[in-house]
This record gives structure tokens, sequence and C-alpha cells, in this order.
């Protein structure tokens, strides 16, 4: 069972016993980790993480308003009006996604937008594009975005957010610019439908509770199976200093990260007999770690 879809430095440095291939003379990617310098990582903004508390535990999301500003500022002010406080996970199928918040809508909207102009793609010269090499069945180029795995179409000049497992997204109805507070997170990847809803995030921390989420169907009646409860929804800078988690992620910008996805795309370790020269965009686990109190 995953325990995040991005990896700790710890775990990617504990336990480690295999060296680069010596046929090979390259660096693994645990080496390039244990030399990286605090240049190499970029804090999360605390505005930009948010905090799914589970019952049976913590979820932790990297929000991306460079790629969609108005589906991250209604998560927010969604958070921030508690507006997912004691509601639930109601739709969670396996190998799919799980999809929490008001199945029969009834919770009151404040200050948060009833509907949303569609964010499938974004366009911006100022939008940082660390591209792969790599040929991908769904977009013209694959990469990076903040170091969230991302498209990108050079005639259109747009980018996006991949349905990686651990994407975070607004549900909608058929209309494309119809989501309001339904969310979920990819449990598994689901390429085709990029482009068609509005991601927003990525799980980085937490991905095992969500794995572990009881299976429901979306209920028809009340006396239905609704899931299992949200605790809470809050962004990292609404929870005192002193109780925040703050997280750092390999900054898909410093050469370091372009290395350490090169160790990926052919790995160096003695273990591996066969390289397929290519790197698969979502499923390379993005470092990430906790950032130690000054």
């Amino acid at each position: 069972m995953m325990r995040s879809l991005f990896i700790s430095t710890a775990l990617a440095l504990a336990g480690t016993s295999a060296f680069a291939d010596a046929l090979e003379g390259k660096k693994s990617g645990a080496e390039i980790l244990a030399e990286t310098t605090a240049e190499d990582w970029r804090t999360i903004p605390a505005e930009d993480t948010l905090v799914i508390e589970l019952e049976r535990g913590k979820v932790t999301v990297a929000l991306a308003p460079a790629l969609a500003p108005r589906h991250v500022e209604q998560i927010r002010t969604l958070a921030r009006e508690k507006f997912y406080d004691g509601l639930s996970f109601y739709r969670v199928i396996d190998g799919f996604v799980a999809q929490g918040g008001d199945p029969f809508g009834e919770r009151k909207i404040r200050k948060a937008k009833k509907s949303m102009k569609a964010e499938f793609e974004r366009a911006g010269d100022e939008i940082a594009f660390a591209a792969t090499k790599d040929v991908d069945g769904f977009a013209p180029a694959v990469g990076f975005v903040q170091s969230l795995p991302a498209g990108r179409d050079e005639k259109t000049g747009t980018h996006w957010l991949l349905h990686c497992a651990g994407a975070f997204a607004f549900g909608r109805e058929d209309g494309k610019d119809t989501a309001s507070t339904e969310f979920y997170v990819a449990l598994q990847q689901q390429r085709y439908l990029d482009r068609n809803m509005s991601v927003f995030g990525r799980v980085i921390d937490g991905m095992q509770h969500l794995q572990a989420l009881r299976r429901v169907e979306p209920p028809e009646t009340k006396d239905d199976d609704i899931g299992e409860k949200i605790v809470s929804i809050r962004i990292a800078a609404d929870i005192p200093e002193g109780e925040r988690e703050t997280w750092e992620i390999l900054d898909s910008a410093r050469p370091a990260f372009a290395a350490y996805a090169e160790a990926r795309r052919n790995r160096p370790e003695a273990f591996f007999h066969f390289r397929a020269d290519h790197l698969d965009v979502c499923q390379m686990p993005v470092p990430v770690r906790k950032k130690e109190a000054p």
C-alpha cells in the first residue's frame, strides 16, 4: 500500500546499500538526494498547503495556484468557511477516485462560488515547465510545474496538471463550468481525464489513508452508507505555527531535480539489469521532506 505519492528523503536514504553501477559510472537517486543543498529545495507556502484530517490520519495536499488560481482560491474559501467539517468521502471507487464533500447538496455555501469557470489548462509565459524527453500518449509534452507532474501544448502555450495518482481536483456536472464544492483524489492515474477536469493540487503525504478508505458508492438516500468522516479541512496558514507542518519539495527548476529524474529514467543501481531509457512522469516519486523548525 502506498504511503505517499511523493518520497521523503529519509525513506530514499534509509537502508540503501545499492550503489551506482560501476559500469554506468552514474549516481543513484539516493546519492543525488544525499548531495542536495538547501537551495535545491522549495518550501511549499503554508497558503498553498491543504490539510485534510480524517479519523484514520492526516492527508497533505500541495496546491497549484500557478495553474488553477480560481480553484485554489475556492478551496481556500471553503476550508475557511469550515464547509467540509463533518462531511465525508462518500464515493470511493477502487482503482479510480476518492470523492468527498456534500452528497445531498444541503450545506450552505457562504462566500465561496456556487460554480466556477473551468481551468482545464492555463497559458502563461511565467509558468516554468521542466520538460522530460519522453513521448506521452496524452500530451504533446510532459514534465513538471513547481515539481508537480504536468503537461504542455506548445501550439497553444498551455499547461495543466496530470491525473497521476494523488491528483486533487473538483468534480463537476456535464457542463465544464459547473465545479463548486465536490472534490476528488485520483487513487490511480486517470490520464484520460486530463484537460477535462480542473486539477489544482496533488497529495504529497498521507496517501495511504485515502487508499484505505472504505469503498462506497454515492448514496441515494440518507440511510445509505455515506463513507468515512472528514474531521476537518484547513489551509496550513490557518493552523497555529507551532502546530503545523512545513513541507519542502525538490525544486524542478534546479539541476539536482533533472539529475534525480535522469537517475529514475535509467536506474544505475546494480540491481537493475534492464534499463528502459524511459521516465513515466506519473511514476516518478518526487522527493518531499518536512522542514525542520529553526
